[in-house]
């Protein structure tokens, strides 16, 4: 019996060696410190001030080279790196810019397509809100001002389409490829032990969990980013690494020293011509959208959402910056924070800045003194 406890443990270290070659340690962010780090103290010193009394992550991103700028999480335990790499939110609007993407690459949409929003939209005993905004709108507008009404309907255009797919089934699963090109609803890869994924559905889930059936209205509320649909903050800044780089991205990487598969690069699903309008989507937001608390001399591109649930709305935000020569990618998830507009595109936009320029303008020193608890 010893003998055999003995074989157990020492097969059981075999594999953590395999898959752990480096001790992990890490301090009191939960950040490895087993090595040379891509961590900019600047920027996670930052971070870490924007997320004082809150509850949430805010991840930063090298677009070029996958390299993590800034991992910072908080709790009312402390930091907790889960939050950052292993919780899975629905990620609400934030969402809309890969959507947006798959609608264009399958040709549901095109940048002209128009849908009129008068504050939501009524199918049967649901009704779904959305924010005033001027009607009809188009695919960039719609991203800038964050319809759902157009998001709801385009979504389920694409699962309904009988000419285009033979069936329901193959519109989901085709869905779901693209989102998983782009690095959503599963572990991306990064080098910190405790990632997870989320979720994304697929025929196979819908089949369990519909047993009636199923059609685009049924799941329409994943057209918004809810629903049947998880991601974590890190996969939510991976995508807006892939955008910035219009199309790829590299595993993202805490460590100087990360193997080789850390410098491969992965391609999206997404048709390269997809990216212009949702980039300019993404500007309008910033300069004349939800994101409009932004203020920069140069041009950044960005996402707001504001996420429902128990309680208050999560706020969330993705971006990158700047936006034809993107140098770091950020997503910003703060629990019950609010409109997207109130805390995550703040936060973001001086993370954004401060690695941009070395130092905040006075305006956004301001804001970053409010936003501290």
């Amino acid at each position: 019996m010893s003998e055999t406890k003995i074989n157990v443990s020492f097969l059981l270290l075999i594999i953590g060696i395999m898959l752990f070659p480096l001790a992990y340690t890490s301090n009191a962010q939960g950040l490895p410190t087993d090595g040379a780090l891509t961590i900019r103290p600047v920027l996670q010193q930052m971070g870490e001030r924007l997320l004082r009394g809150k509850t949430g992550s805010i991840v930063a991103i090298q677009p070029e080279t996958g390299e993590i700028l800034c991992l910072a999480t908080n709790s009312p335990q402390g930091p907790q790196m889960n939050l950052a790499i292993g919780k899975a939110y629905a990620p609400g609007s934030t969402f809309k810019v890969a959507q947006a993407l798959t609608l264009l690459s399958e040709g549901v949409v095109t940048p002209e397509t128009v849908v009129d929003c008068h504050q939501g939209i009524t199918d049967g005993n649901i009704r779904v809100g959305c924010h005033q905004h001027r009607s009809p709108l188009n695919l960039k507008d719609a991203l800038s001002f964050s319809c759902n009404t157009w998001f709801l309907m385009n979504f389920a255009s694409m699962i309904n389409d009988d000419f285009m797919y033979e069936n329901r089934d193959q519109a989901i699963d085709t869905w779901r490829d693209y989102m998983r090109s782009m690095g959503l609803g599963g572990p991306i890869g990064v080098d910190i032990p405790g990632e997870k994924g989320g979720l994304l559905a697929n025929s196979s889930y819908l089949n369990r969990r519909y047993k009636d059936g199923w059609d685009g209205k049924t799941i329409w509320w994943a057209g918004m980013g809810q629903g049947d649909v998880t991601v974590t903050p890190l996969q939510l800044c991976n995508l807006a690494v892939t955008v910035a780089n219009r199309g790829y991205y590299y595993l993202p990487h805490i460590h100087k020293n990360a193997g080789n598969r850390y410098h491969i690069r992965h391609n999206a699903k997404v048709d390269p011509e997809a990216y212009g309008p949702v980039i300019e989507g993404m500007l309008g937001a910033v300069e004349k959208g939800t994101a409009t608390v932004i203020k920069t001399n140069y041009p950044v591109c960005g996402k707001t959402g504001t996420v429902e649930n128990s309680g208050r709305d999560h706020s969330a935000f993705i971006g990158f910056a700047p936006m034809n020569e993107p140098k770091i990618a950020v997503s910003v998830y703060i629990e019950h924070g609010g409109w997207g507009a109130d805390v995550a595109a703040p936060i973001g936009g001086i993370i954004m800045e401060l690695y941009l320029k070395g130092d905040l303008s006075q305006k956004s020193a301001q804001m970053a003194k409010r936003l501290e608890k």
